[in-house]
Order: C-alpha cells, then sequence, then structure tokens
C-alpha cells in the first residue's frame, strides 16, 4: 500500500557503516610482512626484536582507531538487553509531551477565537482598500495568494508539517550533519539519547520514496482530518502521535531484543488514517496505483492492523510494525475515547488561561469550532 513506510533503509545504512568500518580497519600491507617476519623468524637477534616491538604499538593503535565504528549510539548499552528500567524517561516524556501538545492546543484554539473578530474588521478594510487601487497583473504575490486561498483548511494545515519533513530530508544529504542527524533524528532505544528522537524521527527520512509516500498519505487525508477535528486538535493529535508510536517501538524492540534506529513519519500517519476509518467507516478508500478498485475505510483498517500485528508477533522488520500499530491503536482509542477524556475536559483549563491573560477578568473558554 502507498501509505506503508520503511525506516529499516536506513538500518541497513547503519549496518553498512560498521562493514565499511571493519573493511578499513584492515591492517596495511606493509604492517603484515613486518608482523608476519616477526612470527616466522625467531631468532634471538637483539636488533629484529628491538625493531618489532614499535611496529606491534603501531598495530594496536591503528586497529581499534579504525574499526571503531563512528555511530556508538546504536549498539545496546553494556548490561542487560532488556531493561525495561530505560524505557521510564520514555514513558515520562511521552505523558508529558502529550499533555502540552493539547494544552497548547488549547490555547491556541483560544487565541484563534479571540482575534477573528478583529482580523473579521481588517477583511472589511483590505477589501475596501483594494477596490481603490489599480490593479496589477502578473502580480505573483496575488497568484500565491489565490493558490493558498483555494486549498482546503486540512491541506493548508499540513503544509508546514510536509515543509518541515522536507527541510529534514535535505540535511540528511550534508555529510557534516550526519552524525547529528543519526542521534537525534532516528529513535532507537539502545541509544544514549531517548526522548528527543521520539519526536525529531517523525519529521525524518532518508529515501525520498519513503517521504514521497507518507506525504501524499497525509495530504490526501488532511482534508478529512481537519474538518473532524479542527486544525488545533489536529495537530495535537499529530504530534503527539508520533511520541506514542515511538514509544511503543521501544517497548517491543526492548522486549525482543532487537534494537535498531528507526525513522518516518509513518506512525503520526497511521494516527491519522485510523482517526479518519473509525470516525468514517463507510467512506471508500483505493490503492495509489490501482484506483479502479476500491474498499470501505473500515476494512482497511482491519487489514493494515492485522498485517502490522503479525508483524510484531512474527518479527518482520522490513518495517517498524510496532510503530505502526501503536499509531493505529492510538488514531482509534482517541476517536473512541480520547477526544471525550482530553479535548472535551480542555475548559478549565482554558478559563485559566483566560484568567492569566485578562488579569482575572470574567468569561469563560466554552467548547470550540471544530470539535467531533
Amino acid at each position: 500500500m502507498a501509505w506503508r513506510s520503511c525506516a529499516v533503509l536506513f538500518r541497513l545504512t547503519g549496518e553498512d557503516v560498521l562493514r565499511s568500518s571493519a573493511k578499513g580497519g584492515r591492517i596495511p600491507h606493509s604492517v603484515q610482512q613486518r608482523c608476519s617476519f616477526r612470527k616466522v623468524t625467531r631468532k634471538p637477534e637483539q636488533k629484529k626484536g628491538e625493531e618489532e616491538t614499535p611496529h606491534i604499538e603501531s598495530l594496536e593503535a591503528v586497529v581499534p582507531r579504525r574499526t571503531s565504528p563512528p555511530h556508538v549510539e546504536q549498539r545496546a548499552p553494556p548490561g542487560p538487553p532488556r531493561d525495561f528500567g530505560r524505557l521510564l524517561k520514555p514513558f515520562v516524556f511521552t505523558v508529558g509531551f502529550t499533555g502540552c501538545s493539547f494544552g497548547a492546543a488549547a490555547i491556541w484554539q483560544y487565541e484563534s477565537l479571540k482575534s477573528r473578530v478583529q482580523s473579521y474588521f481588517d477583511e472589511i478594510r483590505a477589501d475596501w482598500l483594494e477596490k481603490l487601487r489599480p490593479q496589477k497583473r502578473g502580480d505573483v504575490r496575488k497568484e500565491i495568494n489565490q493558490w493558498w486561498n483555494s486549498l482546503s483548511e486540512g491541506q493548508r494545515t499540513v503544509t508546514g508539517v510536509i515543509a518541515a519533513n522536507a527541510v529534514v530530508f535535505c540535511c540528511w544529504r550534508v555529510p557534516a550533519l550526519q552524525r547529528s542527524m543519526l542521534k537525534y533524528f532516528t529513535a532507537n532505544p539502545a541509544s544514549k539519547t531517548l526522548c528527543t528522537p521520539m519526536l525529531l524521527s517523525t519529521f525524518s527520512h532518508f529515501s525520498f520514496f519513503h517521504l514521497a509516500a507518507n506525504m501524499y498519505v497525509l495530504w490526501s487525508f488532511s482534508s478529512s482530518a481537519v474538518s473532524m477535528l479542527g486544525r488545533e486538535q489536529f495537530m495535537a493529535v499529530y504530534l503527539s502521535a508520533g511520541v506514542v508510536s515511538s514509544f511503543f517501538s521501544y517497548v517491543c524492540k526492548t522486549a525482543t531484543g532487537r534494537f535498531g534506529p528507526s525513522l518516518g513519519a509513518s506512525g503520526a500517519i497511521m494516527t491519522v488514517l485510523a482517526a479518519v476509518c473509525t470516525k468514517m467507516p463507510d467512506a471508500k478508500l483505493a490503492v495509489i496505483f490501482l484506483p479502479m478498485f476500491t474498499f470501505s475505510a473500515a476494512n482497511a483498517l482491519k487489514a493494515i492492523v492485522a498485517m502490522d500485528t503479525a508483524g510484531v508477533v512474527l518479527g518482520w522488520r522490513f518495517f517498524d510494525h510496532a510503530a505502526h500499530l501503536g499509531g493505529a491503536v492510538f488514531g482509534i482509542w482517541y476517536i473512541l475515547f480520547g477526544h471525550e477524556l482530553i479535548w472535551r475536559n480542555r475548559e478549565p483549563f482554558v478559563k485559566l488561561w483566560h484568567e492569566l491573560r485578562t488579569g482575572g477578568g470574567g468569561g469563560g473558554g466554552g467548547d470550540a469550532g471544530g470539535a467531533v
């Protein structure tokens, strides 16, 4: 399916780095000749013994330096390979980041509603001035504004997300940034850096096909998801889904002992897809290259969940099935229970923000637009 992304491509790249480091660590031919000469000829000549000792020391200094991989974070830390205690910090980060995301979304929605009245009068004034000004032909800015206004609210919302993914994809092509990209933009429970990559890896793609497939699916489902949730709630769900799916991946890798880096927006996009399919189960979907074959959204979601469950149980490693499954489960849970539990109960928090904003003035923050 078009939206099925792959994080293994980068895992293979990491293995190639290790192999290339091992190949690069071969002993030079001159040093091999010296060492073999020393082992074969064991004559008690003092000069040869003195000459051979420096070469042995230089050999020991060269081999570890060449064979040590530059990306040490990708190896499992010393100790038990299934140390679930390392997951405590990612769990706290997941809960805290999810709460902060929805809190920020509630404040964003409050500020947007407050500024709508002012923007309404600004638009009236702009339209009046536009009639007085002479019309310009070939105005690039006007054409861009017309294109932007022709997009749906969902498409305008995900445009920034797509742009961020494109920037990170370009950063992977800069050799000087490779070490930092591997450290902060790939999620691996065996790495020393655990929390930050859980979010940043959601915007990270190493393959252009991986990026294009994920962004196409996000663009396709954005209109339905944003019209269903509203842009503020949608962004909170999307960002939280990226962290939640990464945590699911951490748990699965720690339980099975199969450590390795993962990257891509697949987990967050699976949440969006699962949310839309759960809310609109009778909607018709089709595969990108086979538009003549259609199926219901409910059947598509069941097939995806079944495939990812089988991948987790059987240990398939072509995709990060745990991240996909975690994203799908989070999307289903949010539509069935999470919306009522989190978003519907945001009013006390919005009231508190309103009091802080207005210095203790009256008025409350009721439910805003864009709710399910």
